[in-house]
């Protein structure tokens, strides 16, 4: 034995490439051995994360092939750089996209609508069966957009693509396409000629061939009415002078909303006006601003090319909002001197801070910075993300901290408020699902949602109490005040700022409010997921924060907050 072991060793001495190819080799074989262990785990576990084991419950055999994945990178989760004090580095994004859905004939037992995905449906768009229609490929039953799956098409997802745009009603046929529309043009079959299962759901069934499932979906306040493409804003008294309010304009044979919307957008307009038989084009200004809008039944004027809307008259104008950009407000530019005064944009996470800074941007034409950085609002456009927060290149400076050496560190600030139980919702979602996204069914049923609001509802009255307390000159803003009367509150808020105001400016920005971060409004969670302990505590901080406010000489907490 002796013998063999010196060979080997003078072998390796005359040939040390040799011993290293033999080193390297052993260590790829253990390699190899310890990701087979990884991937076999345990019978009863076997591919699964144990991150979400517990919660989630067996996997579907197309997720099993990631356990390895998010064992081997579940701690490169970058912490989120904000929270409460006690919670500091804690933070975790994990992204959870869900998908809509509605009820249909073959769910009419289920109180919970169930995606492809496994996770509940959580919009709030309820939907109801109308029944089977004749569908012609020359005049369509439905004749908004469509679109084709013709592997994974769901009663959920035609409903869910049709209610995002604002359409009335969703159709389905042949199994795979999907048809939205605000009206049903045409004639009512019996339900045996809808006979195909859709695709990606045999238990469903989506039409037959030309023939339409049709189901009406019954779109919430939240969701903007639409034609199309195009945003219905309202009937309009005629302006004063339509030629310079709405400097284009022409006379429609057969005029339908089509027509002028499809006109005005080719002239690169943001606004059209039916009048009748004759189609303006402009854009908001002082002129016409489009904050009066009149009662609807004075715009009732039937279309000469459109049978089901209203086009109008010479006194009154049905206003809609085509996809032109607006681009009176879209400049941006770093501040071209430096400036000495810090502006914090104050806010607990959850209550508008981005979109906060977007409306200000666009108000202003300058960039807001941020005490912190992150990646994907920079690349949304964001471009003061990236600067020091003190660099003074930035207009205002967002922030979630709430202790008293970082409030003091600002010379003044505006301070966002949101009420409490949307504000918690809605940085839970951000943070199990993504500035845009939400978070499972699973973290809302598990112990993360009970965990969370026991830490994160004090710190939404400490953090609101620190800021009236410490700093220096704070001008209060209320999410929900913001939202109601957009143009007069950010009017405020840009002259806080020591800027003139644009009004013209300030059109735009409405017209283009939403930005690149906003969740859909058709989606919501079917349940209430606050405990009646949850909702005593929460009650309790409104009330603390309320009078502190009212004490400060500044407008309380608004009415459709708890408890009243």
């Amino acid at each position: 034995m002796a013998r063999a072991l010196l060979k080997i060793q003078r072998y390796f001495r005359r040939k040390p490439v040799r011993f290293f190819s033999f080193i390297l080799l052993y260590l790829t074989a253990g390699s190899l051995v310890f990701l087979h262990s990884g991937f076999s785990g345990d019978s009863g576990q076997a591919g699964r994360d144990p991150l979400t084991l517990a919660e989630n419950g067996p996997l579907s055999s197309e997720s099993r092939g990631l356990g390895l994945i998010g064992r081997v990178f579940k701690d490169t989760r970058r912490a989120a750089r904000f929270g409460p004090p006690w919670m500091k580095g804690n933070g975790q994004d994990g992204p959870a996209w869900v998908s809509a859905g509605g009820r249909s004939r073959g769910a009419k037992g289920k109180t919970t609508k169930e995606t492809e995905d496994g996770r509940a449906a959580i919009w709030n768009c309820d939907t109801k069966y109308i029944g089977c229609y004749v569908d012609d490929t020359q005049k369509r039953a439905l004749r908004g957009v469509s679109f084709f799956d013709y592997k994974k098409m769901t009663v959920f997802r035609c409903q869910d693509n049709c209610a995002e745009r604002g359409y009335m009603y969703a159709g389905l046929e042949f199994g795979a396409e999907c048809y939205c529309g605000h009206k049903i043009q045409a004639a009512n079959v019996s339900e045996s000629e809808c006979n195909m299962e859709c695709k990606g759901e045999k238990s469903n069934l989506c039409g037959g061939a030309n023939r339409l499932s049709i189901y009406r979906l019954e779109l919430s306040q939240e969701s903007a009415r639409r034609y199309g493409s195009a945003i219905f804003k309202g009937c309009f008294r005629r302006p004063d002078n339509v030629t310079l309010a709405l400097p284009v304009g022409a006379v429609i044979q057969n005029m339908s909303v089509d027509k002028c919307v499809d006109m005005c957008t080719e002239k690169e307009f943001s606004l059209a006006a039916l009048a009748g038989d004759k189609c303006h084009c402009g854009f908001p200004t002082t002129l016409f601003t489009l904050h009066e809008p009149e009662e609807e039944e004075l715009c009732i004027h039937r279309c000469a090319g459109e049978d089901f809307e209203s086009c109008g008259n010479d006194e009154y104008f049905v206003v809609y909002q085509t996809q032109v950009q607006d681009n009176r407000c879209m400049d941006r530019r770093f501040l071209p001197t430096r400036s000495k005064q810090l502006t914090a944009l104050a806010s607990f996470p959850g209550a508008g801070n981005t979109w906060a800074r977007h409306l200000i941007e666009l108000a202003t034409g300058y960039y807001t910075g941020s005490y912190y950085f992150d990646g994907s609002l920079y690349n949304k456009g964001f471009k003061g993300e990236r600067d020091h927060w003190r660099s003074g290149r930035t207009i205002c400076i967002k922030t979630h901290e709430s202790g008293r050496k970082e409030i003091e560190s600002f010379d003044s600030s505006i301070l966002i408020i949101r009420n409490p139980y949307k504000a918690l919702m809605a940085e839970f979602n951000r943070k199990y699902g993504g500035h845009i996204g939400f978070a499972s069914q699973a973290h809302w049923k598990g112990k993360e949602w009970p965990e969370f609001v026991k830490n994160y509802a004090p710190w939404w009255a400490s953090h609101t109490l620190d800021w009236l307390k410490y700093g220096k000159n704070v001008h209060v803003v209320h999410f929900e005040d913001l939202k109601q009367d957009l143009f007069l509150k950010l009017k405020g808020m840009v002259l806080f700022l020591g800027l003139e105001v644009s009004e013209d400016r300030l059109l735009c920005v409405v017209g283009q409010k939403d930005g690149n971060f906003k969740r859909s409004g058709l989606r919501k969670l079917e349940y209430d997921p606050y405990t009646p302990e949850m909702r005593a505590t929460i009650d309790g901080l409104i009330r603390t924060v309320d009078a502190t406010l009212k004490q400060r000489k500044v407008t309380g907490v608004p009415e459709d907050y708890r408890p009243r």
